[in-house]
């Protein structure tokens, strides 16, 4: 596994060497005019991330985005192949909602889906996970497959590190400021209730 990372990490340089980095579609929901917009910069195989995701972002949803007040946008940054693998999981999902749906499936089976050992073990793990979420095994394959799609993360996470000097994950930014605070969701909610 290690050698898949060291690789995974020498790919990312080379795109980030040789192609223009652009700006792409990325996973969000909310209001696309909303006053407040909450950027997350996660790893899918990250634990502080899984647990952002599951015990404040469904707050979060309930009381601001589901409410139009809040844009909440998730931005991959992949620390390894199986988060990039994942990642382009998520992304076989055409519907933004199911692919939310997908997401948090993820990350609350993350200590299952990780402890593979080796990268193949790791995708069939996330496959399942895939499979309960109505994604057909041809079009995850097609998903995994894809270049594009590996590109375009992986651009992705060259944007943040340029834009945002991601240093670790998650990162959360409201607005375009970046969010310090323990994340906990009453201090998070307290920061973005000061912009509404």
């Amino acid at each position: 596994m290690k050698k898949i990372n060291k690789l995974f990490y020498i790919v990312i340089l080379l795109i980030f060497i040789i192609s223009p980095v652009k700006a792409k579609d990325i996973l969000q929901m909310g209001a696309l005019n909303a006053k407040v917009t909450v950027k997350v910069f996660s790893s899918l195989t990250c634990p502080h991330c899984a647990n952002f995701h599951l015990n404040i972002f469904e707050n979060l949803k309930k009381d601001f985005i589901d409410k139009n007040l809040v844009k909440f946008e998730h931005h991959s940054f992949p620390l390894d192949l199986a988060a990039l693998n994942a990642e382009l999981i998520v992304r076989c999902h055409n519907d933004s909602k199911k692919s939310f749906q997908l997401l948090g499936e993820i990350y609350e089976k993350q200590n299952d889906w990780t402890t593979g050992s080796d990268i193949n073990v790791i995708n069939e793990s996330i496959k399942k996970i895939g499979l309960e979420s109505g994604l057909s095994r041809n079009s995850m394959k097609n998903c995994l497959e894809n270049e594009t799609l590996q590109q375009q993360i992986l651009n992705e996470r060259i944007n943040a590190q340029k834009n945002y000097q991601i240093t670790s994950t998650p990162t959360i930014y409201i607005n375009k400021k970046k969010y310090d605070s323990k994340h906990d969701y009453k201090k998070l909610k307290k920061a973005i209730e000061k912009l509404l």
